[in-house]
């Protein structure tokens, strides 16, 4: 794992090279995944069960549908344990999101207009949830119940099933919340499913959950016809931590994200040198122990950085440019430093928050925000459910006191019959 010293004469260049990591290669794989969306435009099921026998290894026939008898099966079948655990996260997701709940409202102005909001939820949301090279029940929850929460009516879940089979926790976390309907397929085949309805699944709304890049391809291309949440791309982590925090802790925080892919990205920023040497340390002491050793590897040590910084405000100044997903303030006063964190996805403050909690049950979202994108986009959330209207009303007063203003204005753009419709109500 390298360390830079922004001291260094060619720190700035390397810096850069960490701030710019979004890249994500969606040219070497758009023809690919527009192909994959347009056949299942034009042929629909035919298609998609070419596509699932291709890239998962089982052939569909009758059941590309998850029942909910699966659902209920599953959940039986696992420890009461994990039962446990999985209420608890439930409960403190869907309690945190109920508190983002946006509501309608109206203004009543004094010459007798009206004017308001209208929050509505979508018809019809579809949860991509993956299931490659490890399954995530925990993303379910994260998509789900922020839907729920906003009142959609028909929530859609598409999983990848690797020859036909589905992970049984993410099949008990489906029963726990209700989900009625779910299908067996994964990748840009499913994006292209949800967006533009098949016989067998029918289009949604808009589509949420974190995937590849043929997943994260296929949102790019739909989106416009269907709404979505974010293009995510490698899980990532940035730790701000001084001499008061543990080095074994802040290692472990780093590998935490470094297991989940090899394009993962894991930045620990300090302004202490011997802690900095320490961290390393620990990390490669640890890295033999894990069990995605191999993939944590490559993170570590072609995707991640140390970097030692003069003192606390510049740390807090090159985190803000790294906007990372989640980021851990790990200081006695992490507090005080909450103020001046402009970018990024999810903030972990305090020796006691690692970056895990967050991911299972904590409360806030974990679907974040990956590759600086935390300089424009927000975790998702109910909002990513719903819809808003503006609701307009006047009456004579009001368009007798705005009416010639509007006028002028429309005059101004050479929209001749956009004045005359205030003109004719602005004379009667």
């Amino acid at each position: 794992m390298k360390i830079l010293n922004s001291n260094d004469k060619n720190f700035n260049e390397e810096f850069d090279k960490l701030v710019n990591r979004s890249n994500l290669d969606m040219q070497n794989v758009m023809s690919i995944v527009t192909n994959i969306i347009n056949d299942i435009k034009n042929r629909g099921d035919e298609a998609l069960s070419e596509q699932i026998a291709k890239f998962d290894r089982w052939e569909v026939k009758d059941n590309l549908a998850i029942s909910t008898d699966e659902m209920k099966k599953a959940y039986e079948n696992i420890s009461d344990e994990l039962k446990n655990a999985l209420q608890i996260a439930c409960d403190r997701i869907k309690k945190y999101h109920e508190k983002q709940l946006e509501k309608t409202w109206l203004s009543f102005e004094e010459n007798g207009s009206i004017l308001g909001q209208k929050v509505t939820p979508v018809d019809r949301a579809g949860l991509y949830i993956p299931g490659g090279k490890a399954a995530y029940p925990s993303s379910l929850l994260m998509n789900a119940l922020p839907a729920i929460v906003a009142g959609v009516k028909d929530i859609v879940v598409c999983t990848p099933a690797v020859e036909g089979k589905v992970n049984e926790l993410l099949l008990a976390a489906m029963h726990l919340l209700g989900i009625k309907e779910a299908y067996k397929v994964g990748g840009a085949s499913a994006v292209a499913a949800m967006a533009y309805g098949t016989k067998t699944i029918k289009k949604v709304d808009v589509i949420t959950g974190p995937g590849n890049i043929f997943v994260a391809t296929a949102k790019k291309l739909v989106f416009g016809d269907v709404n979505i949440d974010m293009i995510a791309g490698p899980s990532e982590i940035g730790v701000i931590a001084d001499d008061s925090a543990n080095p074994r802790n802040i290692a472990i925080d780093l590998l935490s994200q470094a297991e989940h892919d090899e394009l993962a990205s894991s930045f620990l920023v300090t302004f202490n040198d011997k802690f900095a040497n320490s961290v390393k340390d620990e990390i490669y002491a640890i890295l033999p122990t894990l069990s995605r050793e191999k993939i944590a590897r490559a993170s570590i040590d072609n995707k991640s950085a140390i970097i030692v910084a003069k003192d606390m405000n510049e740390c807090v100044e090159l985190m803000n440019a790294l906007a990372v997903e989640h980021l851990e303030i790990a200081t006695d006063n992490a507090f005080d430093y909450l103020p001046r964190i402009k970018h990024a996805g999810a903030i972990f403050l305090g020796h006691y928050t690692p970056e895990a909690i967050g991911d299972y049950l904590a409360g806030p979202n974990h679907t974040l925000p990956t590759g600086g994108s935390a300089r424009f986009f927000s975790p998702l959330g109910v909002s990513n459910f719903m819809k808003k209207s503006s609701i307009i009303s006047m009456n004579k007063q009001g368009i007798d006191e705005l009416g010639e203003a509007c006028m002028s204005l429309a005059k101004a753009e050479g929209l001749g019959a956009h004045g005359l419709s205030v003109k004719v109500r602005f004379d009667s």
